[in-house]
């Protein structure tokens, strides 16, 4: 089994101007694997960030600067406009990495999956850290380079080159991925 994990596609990633400039192409590309995931029996889950506004779950650049963001509840923790959210399972964190302080692994699990897709924001930062941590529980991990985005497209190669090479982690097309979940579906990968 292979489990799509859209992480990140909220308003207030897309506040940054690099990022709202790629906002159309994401979510339809984000899109276009929701529907072939789940067209294909496949799992997928929406990942989240959201904090509370007592600071109990600040990170520590956000304490330093004392500084809150994507506020449980807000307009800024909302899907962004278009993304097709309907009936799908969400998870929120409070970190980059979509393992910790969560259930995922749990989920991954209980599905049955040995596999997980990343698409969303940011390559460099909450993509790569949930991937690292997904190599650390032996999962696979396959980057849809279409349905992602970064800030800094110099640190999002660095961080995918990086990831890919060390990890084998591949970076493919939605096109491609999706002409993999028949094969996942019969046995093979």
């Amino acid at each position: 089994m292979i489990a799509l994990l859209v992480i990140d596609m909220q308003n207030a990633f897309f506040e940054a101007p690099e990022l709202a400039a790629q906002q159309e192409r994401v979510v339809s590309s984000c899109n276009r694997l929701l529907e072939g995931f789940t067209a294909a029996g496949h799992k997928a889950l929406l990942v989240g960030t959201e904090h509370e506004r007592d600071k109990s779950t600040w990170t520590l650049s956000m304490l330093d600067d004392d500084q809150g963001f994507i506020f449980r509840g807000s307009k800024q923790a909302e899907a962004v406009p278009g993304l097709a959210t309907d009936g799908l399972p969400q998870l929120t964190k409070t970190r980059d990495s979509a393992f910790v302080g969560t259930n995922l692994l749990s989920r991954l699990r209980n599905w049955g999956a040995d596999e997980v897709v990343l698409a969303g924001v940011s390559t460099h930062n909450c993509i790569a850290q949930t991937a690292a941590d997904a190599f650390a529980h032996n999962i696979r991990v396959t980057y849809a380079k279409d349905a992602m985005a970064s800030e800094d497209s110099q640190d999002a190669a660095d961080m995918l080159r990086i990831l890919s090479t060390t990890y084998r982690q591949p970076v493919q097309s939605s096109e491609e991925i999706l002409a993999r979940l028949g094969d996942a579906n019969s046995g093979g990968r």
